[in-house]
């Protein structure tokens, strides 16, 4: 009877629960979804009616590195409001890298009148402006305040050279092509510098120039290098090599080498058949003050190298691809451009498949160009491809994303660090791109008893329509379509495996069908060794698991190496080894001498205010990749011949 009773209690205290959390839900707000306003309108293939631009730019504050813009744009009769943006999606970096951020003191004015403006709060790239009647041009005026430390962003200007690149300090109206907006640029240079850029008409007075009036879509393709330290070398075919450097003296390149980038200019003539501008601007920054960077343009290109790469041409071999690689994009990437990734404005998002072409092929090209031409040793190009072959033989990440699906890498990770990028993965559209081209290569060369090869792809895809420097854009069965006429293959079949499905073999079977192999060592490549010691880095990545800085460090580790399983992780430092102080030849002899031990490695390791001892149960020793023949013999395997000079004249 008591049970039963208690029962009954507990079946009201239930039932009024309910009753009382059923109120509650009633009685909780829920608000309804504000509609999302599109305020800014689509591009339409039709000329901007208002007239030319004028885009006056004054770039001679090198102290404070502040651009100075006043930007007049002119309207249509009975205009009573403008929509002016500033570029968000940037070709070349496909993402949306536009830096609104550092456009300050923004201000719009009808002669000198203030004019009444907001930003969009759904497109915050976009600037409303209102108009009085009668207006007939808008002045805008602002500031881009370039970073002045690496911690801000790329910085673009110091006291000996700046990088001007139109897309971060000039704004465009809405609802147009970029390429039917027309815009005449000057810029004021500090006294004394000289400029660089692939924009027709120049005209200078004192350390104004200016330019002819130009679409504002070849506007944003063609950036500006100026410095006080300049040289400008010619490399025939309309082709010129423009430097800046932090001293001159890192200008004196030899003879013999400059005859690597004219070569350069040959070798890519020959590989692609055809050429697609009237004239090349190769923009150099030979600099450790400017921001790095390489940056692919139909007409000219943005690169930067080591303040003396062209002087100590030996030793700084590893660090001179960035010129072949932005020069081949002149036709992969610029005139054949994938039709999702191009888009008629710098509003529209960009969709980054099919980068595996416009990068991963280009990628293959550049280290083919700059071997054959001698921009780079064949000895440094084969250490490259071993370090994507060694780096891929053991990236777990490889397990469950596709190549294809790290073309949204740039959109889903802007280059961010990461804590664990072999499992998460990067942009390997690059570097496992390159390995499938060059398997790819081996196969129409195998098949066709070596008559053929990628250079006979790259003449039929890219080398159409000479002279054309416009784009044409293409999908992947225009890519399996052009294979196919070189040599006739499954190549559907071919490129969904490698390309869109992961968890494939590693990618060693161009490197193989072409007589290397991969192979480990217990000393860098002379690609590895030369970029690591630039950067101070001890790469024990294949061995233990991680790279360190000179202090010992950790800056990244490979998920599920010995390091890893330890829990040797980012952050961590390395206090001792086996008893002794940290320092880079002891760590490299205990990890030796783990060889022929049976005891692990013992760490002492300090992460925050915690230090702990871990001990390393790994005895293969020091891991290095590198490529070397398969078979002996005198007889070039098929990488050397893919490597070789062609040479011919243009």
């Amino acid at each position: 009877m008591i049970r039963s009773l208690r029962a009954v209690a507990l079946l009201f205290a239930l039932s009024s629960s309910t009753l009382v959390l059923a109120q509650a839900a009633a009685d909780k707000s829920a608000p309804q979804a504000v509609p999302l306003a599109r305020n800014v309108p689509d591009a339409v293939d039709k000329p901007y009616p208002g007239g030319i631009i004028a885009l006056d730019i004054d770039a001679s504050d090198t102290r404070r590195a502040a651009f100075r813009v006043t930007e007049t744009i002119p309207v249509a009769p009975g205009t009573r409001s403008l929509i002016l943006q500033l570029p968000q999606w940037i070709p070349g970096h496909h993402s949306p890298a536009g830096t609104i951020d550092q456009l300050v003191d923004v201000r719009f004015l009808a002669g000198d009148k203030p004019l009444k403006w907001w930003r969009d709060p759904v497109e915050v790239y976009a600037f409303h402006v209102e108009l009085p009647e009668g207006t007939t041009a808008v002045t805008a005026k602002f500031i881009n305040t370039s970073p002045i430390q690496g911690n801000e962003g790329r910085v673009t200007m110091t006291p000996e050279m700046l990088n001007l690149q139109w897309d971060r300090m000039s704004l465009y109206p809405a609802g147009h092509y970029v390429r039917q907006i027309k815009v005449k640029p000057t810029v004021t240079f500090p006294g004394g510098w000289q400029v660089a850029t692939a924009l027709d008409g120049k005209s200078q007075t004192g350390s104004v120039v200016t330019w002819n009036a130009v679409d504002y879509e070849t506007l944003v393709d063609s950036p500006i290098f100026a410095g006080v330290h300049f040289k400008r070398f010619e490399l025939g075919g309309n082709v010129a090599l423009d430097v800046v450097a932090d001293k001159p003296e890192n200008l004196a390149i030899k003879p013999e080498n400059l005859d690597a980038y004219k070569a350069l200019v040959t070798e890519a003539g020959q590989a692609y058949g055809a050429y697609h501008f009237d004239h090349y601007d190769l923009l150099l920054a030979l600099s450790d003050k400017l921001g790095g960077i390489g940056l692919e343009h139909h007409r000219s290109s943005e690169n930067s190298q080591e303040p003396k790469s062209l002087t100590d041409w030996k030793e700084l071999d590893w660090d001179r691809n960035v010129v072949a690689h932005e020069f081949s994009h002149s036709w992969d990437g610029k005139f054949r451009r994938s039709a999702r990734l191009w888009t008629p404005d710098y509003r529209q998002p960009m969709q980054d498949n099919l980068l595996w072409v416009y990068e991963g092929q280009n990628q293959f090209w550049g280290l083919v160009l700059a071997a054959r031409s001698g921009v780079q040793s064949k000895e440094v190009v084969l250490g490259e491809l071993a370090s994507y072959a060694g780096l891929f033989s053991m990236w777990p990440g490889r397990g469950w994303r596709s190549v294809e699906d790290t073309t949204h890498d740039p959109i889903m990770a802007a280059r961010r660090p990461k804590p664990f990028a072999s499992l998460d993965r990067n942009e390997d559209y690059y570097t496992e791109g390159a390995l499938v081209w060059l398997e790819a290569d081996q196969v129409i060369r195998a098949g066709t008893g070596g008559k053929k090869g990628l250079d006979d792809f790259a003449k039929v895809f890219f080398g159409i329509r000479p002279g054309d420097w416009g784009e044409v854009t293409y999908e992947f069965a225009d890519v399996v379509k052009a294979l196919n006429e070189v040599y006739p293959y499954d190549w559907a079949t071919f490129l969904d495996t490698r390309i869109n499905q992961p968890g494939q073999p590693v990618p060693l079977a161009g490197i193989e069908k072409a007589g290397y192999r991969l192979v480990w060592k217990d000393e860098p490549n002379p690609y590895d060794k030369g970029r690591f010691a630039d950067a101070k880095v001890l790469n024990l990545f294949n061995s233990i698991g991680v790279n360190l800085d000179k202090d010992g460090k950790v800056l990244s580790c490979r998920w599920d190496s010995p390091a890893f399983n330890v829990g040797l992780v980012q952050g961590s430092k390395i206090i001792a080894v086996n008893g002794n102080s940290y320092d880079q030849d002891g760590i490299k002899a205990a990890i030796t001498a783990a060889k022929v031990a049976k005891e692990p490695i013992s760490l002492i390791v300090q992460r925050g205010d915690k230090v702990m001892t871990l001990a390393i149960d790994y005895h293969e020793g020091l891991r290095y990749p590198w490529l070397e023949r398969a078979a002996p013999g005198k007889a070039p395997a098929g990488l050397d011949l893919l490597l070789a000079p062609r040479r011919a004249k243009r």
